[in-house]
This record gives C-alpha cells, sequence and structure tokens, in this order.
C-alpha cells in the first residue's frame, strides 16, 4: 500500500430510538463524558491521524460535543452502514492508507485493540474485529473458510439455522485499505431483509476478487458492548467504572469502595490520593498526591493540590493550592482560586473568588465576587452582599483582616490590612487599614415589656 495513514469514520448518524430520549444517542454521556468522545479518544488514542464523523439525526447535537478537529459528513437517509461510507467519499478523496470504520455507540473500545486490529489490515483490504459471546441473538454472525479468514458476515435476520448456531459475532468495527474500497463499495447492492447497504457484504466482494478479509477476536468481548438503550448505557458505565478505578489503583490511589467510587477518564490522580465512598471525579479534574475525597464528594474540573481533604463537599470548575480543607457541605462555585492552606469550613459557599494562604471561612458564610488577601478569618455568618438587583460588585478583603461573625459586606467594598469588622455590623464605606468598623444600631431593653403584655390578655 502506498502509504500508512490511518482516517478514523465514526458513524454516528443514527437516532437511537430504543434510548427514548429527545437527544441522539451519541451525545448521552458515559461517565460524564459524551459516548462519542470516548470512541474518538480510543481513535486518536490508536493513532489515527484525522477523525471523521458522519452525522444524522439532530446533527447540531453531536457537532456541540465534538472537538473542532473532527470533520463532520451529514448523511441525509440513513440507509445502511456501507451508504454510510459512500457518502464520505469526496472527503476522502484525496485519502491514502487505511480507514478505521468504528461505531459511536461503543465507548469501551481500547486503543491497543484497534491498533492491533489496524495492524491486521496491513497489506490487505479487510479486517474484522469480532467477538465470542454466549449469547449471539440481533448480531451479525461470522463465517469462516476452511483457511480461518472470514468467508462472509451473516445479518441474524437474514442468516440460517446452522449460521444462527454460530457464536462468533461481527462488532461492527472494520479496517479497510482505502486503495479500492469506493470501487468495491459500488458492488454492493440492497437485497436483504432490512433494504439497506451492508458494509458487511464488502467481505463477499474481496472474496469474489480473490482478496482473503482477517479477523481479529477480542479477548474480551465487553469491548464491543454497544449502546441501544439506558440499560445499556448503565452497563458500560459500569465496565468503564469497574476499569478506570481498577488502573488508578494500580498506579497507588486508594479507593475504599471502587463500586461507589465514579472517576471520568479524562481525569488525572497521583499516588497516595486516597477516595472515599459515593465519590464522583468528573470534568477533566486533576488530583495531586496525598489528598483525600470524601465521603459524599463531588469534583468537577477542579484541579486539587497535594495534601488537601474535601469532605461531603461540592467543587466546581475551581481549583486550589496545597493542604486546603474543605467542608463538609460546602459549595465551591466556579472560578474559584484558593491559595495554600486555605480553611474552607461547613455550609460555606464560596464564588468567582480568590482566596489568599493561611486564609480561612470557618463556616456559615458566603464568599461571592471577592478577593481575599493572607491569613484573612472570615467569621461565622458572613456575607459579601454582592448584588444589587442589576449587577454584581466586588469586596476586597486584605491581609490580615479580621471579619466579625454575621458580618454583611455590601460590595463595592474595601477592607484594609489588619483591620476587624464588628461582629452584627453592616459595612457599606471603605475601612482604612488597622481600624475597627463597627455599624449596628444601638440596643435598646423596654424594662417590664414581656411583663406588661402577658398580663394585659
Amino acid at each position: 500500500m502506498s502509504s500508512n495513514t490511518v482516517t478514523a469514520l465514526i458513524l454516528a448518524a443514527g437516532a437511537g430510538t430504543r434510548m427514548k430520549s429527545d437527544k441522539p444517542k451519541v451525545v448521552h454521556r458515559v461517565l460524564d463524558v459524551p459516548m462519542i468522545q470516548l470512541v474518538i479518544a480510543a481513535a486518536e488514542e490508536a493513532g489515527c491521524e484525522r477523525i471523521l464523523t458522519i452525522v444524522g439525526h439532530k446533527q447540531e447535537q453531536v457537532r456541540s460535543v465534538l472537538a473542532d478537529s473532527v470533520e463532520c459528513v451529514h448523511q441525509p437517509e440513513q440507509k445502511g452502514t456501507a451508504d454510510a461510507v459512500v457518502v464520505a467519499t469526496d472527503a476522502l478523496k484525496d485519502s491514502t492508507g487505511y480507514l478505521l470504520v468504528m461505531c459511536g455507540d461503543m465507548p469501551l473500545l481500547r486503543p491497543e485493540t484497534l491498533r492491533q486490529l489496524i495492524d491486521v489490515c496491513r497489506n490487505r483490504s479487510m479486517a474484522v474485529l469480532t467477538a465470542q459471546v454466549d449469547n449471539p441473538s440481533g448480531y451479525g454472525r461470522i463465517v469462516r473458510d476452511g483457511t480461518g479468514s472470514i468467508a462472509a458476515i451473516v445479518e441474524d435476520k437474514d442468516a440460517s439455522p446452522s449460521e444462527l448456531a454460530i457464536n462468533e459475532i461481527n462488532t461492527g468495527i472494520y479496517c479497510f485499505a482505502l486503495e479500492e474500497l469506493f470501487e468495491r463499495l459500488a458492488k454492493i447492492d440492497s437485497n436483504n431483509a432490512q433494504g439497506e447497504y451492508y458494509l458487511t457484504d464488502m467481505v463477499k466482494v474481496c472474496h469474489a476478487e480473490g482478496e482473503s478479509v482477517m479477523g481479529l477476536q477480542l479477548a474480551e468481548a465487553e469491548e464491543a458492548h454497544g449502546v441501544n438503550s439506558r440499560v445499556q448505557l448503565a452497563q458500560a458505565g459500569q465496565i468503564l467504572q469497574k476499569r478506570i478505578n481498577e488502573r488508578w489503583m494500580e498506579k497507588g490511589v486508594s479507593i475504599v469502595a471502587p463500586e461507589m467510587t465514579w472517576i471520568s477518564p479524562d481525569c488525572e490522580l497521583e499516588h497516595d490520593v486516597e477516595i472515599l465512598p459515593n465519590t464522583t471525579i468528573a470534568k477533566g479534574s486533576t488530583v495531586k498526591r496525598g489528598s483525600i475525597l470524601g465521603p459524599n464528594t463531588r469534583i468537577y474540573g477542579a484541579n486539587i493540590g497535594e495534601d488537601c481533604s474535601i469532605e461531603e463537599s461540592i467543587v466546581h470548575d475551581s481549583c486550589m493550592g496545597d493542604r486546603c480543607t474543605i467542608g463538609p457541605y460546602s459549595y465551591i462555585r466556579p472560578e474559584v482560586e484558593l491559595g495554600n492552606d486555605v480553611r474552607v469550613g461547613p455550609s460555606v459557599e464560596v464564588k468567582k473568588s480568590k482566596v489568599g494562604d493561611g486564609s480561612k471561612v470557618p463556616h456559615l458564610s458566603y464568599i461571592g465576587d471577592a478577593t481575599l488577601g493572607e491569613k484573612v478569618n472570615i467569621g461565622a455568618g458572613t456575607i459579601t452582599c454582592n448584588y444589587d438587583g442589576e449587577k454584581k460588585s466586588h469586596t476586597t478583603i486584605e491581609d490580615a483582616a479580621f471579619i466579625g461573625s454575621d458580618t454583611m459586606l455590601v460590595a463595592p467594598l474595601t477592607i484594609g490590612k489588619g483591620s476587624v469588622t464588628a461582629a452584627g455590623s453592616t459595612i457599606s464605606n471603605d475601612v482604612p487599614d488597622d481600624s475597627l468598623a463597627l455599624a449596628r444600631a444601638p440596643q435598646v431593653n423596654k424594662d417590664g415589656w414581656v411583663k406588661k403584655k402577658r398580663e394585659a390578655k
């Protein structure tokens, strides 16, 4: 062959009616990642230099989850897998080498398996990924000849009784040499029970031209797990969950209850991280060594430093330095930056704020649109009043300031270095450095008021 370049063509045009969803099947998530992204990642890791995706049903939703580097080709009518390849003719007209055809609803494929399939196809016209299963019902059967090569792939609805007894199935994953692919596709017809153009018929075409078709049988049939229903979606998640958790444990991460821990495939963890039950780590999060997450904790798009502790809390699209302590019952919203040795205590919410080294927000407070310097202490019940009904305003609390409990900080506002606000104050004007701010109404006692009211009844 003239080139060893491999292009991936991912079939993602179908509706997936068994999902009973307003969304195309391939955008449904497995461990918080759209399943088509998992297929694309496997193809890229396998060495595919170009990714094409066939889109059709609600194509806008499919395109919205794809990276800009992924090219899309529209299939107006879903007339079969061979037709899906034909519609990519123009996109592939200048390509050489090999075409890896994959299904967008198979999120469990391993890159190493795809590499093996590509290697099997080297200097051949076609190779097929197969699997041995206990119950082959509904799948195309692999019919081999006396040499062990694949003589035919017979769809379930077109199979004879003897063919239905075969337990080796077609996974729907193929590799083709591009050199003569489209000339051979033109020889496929739709004379079958479905009235569709089957890509599986390429086996017969190749045989008719004296080309042998090789099959690579999966060592683990679960890789061929396709998703056509909500049940199968959950099953795929369970398989991937187990695979990912075992990989991290082998790398030195402690997972107390693997069946109650969910880690997305795009996350990175260092050794000596400890994960307690009912914890989710997703959306490309990173966790450095020595940190303890959980129980009952969710981390999305977060960068967690070394030796941090996050207990029964949520962290969204934020980052923190080393030795931070979060929770329980805290909510770190997007665009939060915590320095080193920061304490965010029980029932605290922090949003779009920067908190300096050694600062503390111990409990029952809201910090939003704020910048806190180093070694700031926030008393219980403190609120940055950042929204006036029309716009958000910023609060700045400088180094070593002490905010008394139940203080309302009405933004825009600056609290100077080393200053103190008295408990129960509503602070609406800037406070200079090293000052005490006291803003509360004087207390009035009404002597005997309760007794008089009781006697009047």
